[in-house]
């Protein structure tokens, strides 16, 4: 093909680049950010976090092996972009402890914050909430009085409406 000026030779080369970057990741995932680390989450996180936490935030309790967890994560990112509030969104990895479960986090795209547990599971489990039976997806969105909707699986609409609510 016969190129005609210098700016249809920037435009082709951008096409190119744009094609080479969008092949270099497979696709619907998301590489979490390199500076990213991973905040323990133990005993006395969850506590701490209802307390004194960031408000509103969704935290969403997943395994390495979750087949549904990114779609349940997909529906309160997509929530959070619509509201323009920015909330925190954590991952909260329960089989997995320290650095390792960066390279689980792939599939959270929006994601602010990575835990990963560290100590007893079942115990940290029940601190987060004593009926809770290891179901994951487990999401807990704490709204900005602080007042927490919990939920297996992907939240509601009405719950979203309700955790990104002013009041």
């Amino acid at each position: 093909m016969f190129m005609k000026s210098p700016l249809e030779w920037v435009v082709a080369l951008c096409i190119a680049c744009l094609g080479v970057s969008a092949s270099a990741q497979p696709s619907g995932h998301h590489v979490p950010d390199a500076r990213m680390s991973v905040v323990t989450f133990d005993e006395t996180t969850w506590p701490q976090l209802l307390k004194t936490g960031p408000r509103p935030a969704a935290y969403l309790f997943t395994t390495s092996y979750c087949s549904t967890c990114p779609a349940a994560f997909a529906v309160i990112h997509q929530a959070a972009l619509r509201s323009h509030k920015h909330p925190d969104l954590a991952a909260v990895m329960m089989d997995v402890e320290g650095d390792k479960a960066l390279r689980h986090a792939s599939h959270f795209s929006g994601m602010t914050t990575l835990y990963a547990f560290e100590g007893y599971e079942p115990a940290i489990r029940r601190v987060v909430d004593p009926q809770w039976q290891n179901i994951t997806p487990y999401v807990v969105l704490v709204d900005s009085q602080g007042r927490p909707q919990k939920t297996i699986g992907p939240p509601t609409n009405d719950m979203l409406r309700r955790w990104l609510r002013d009041k």
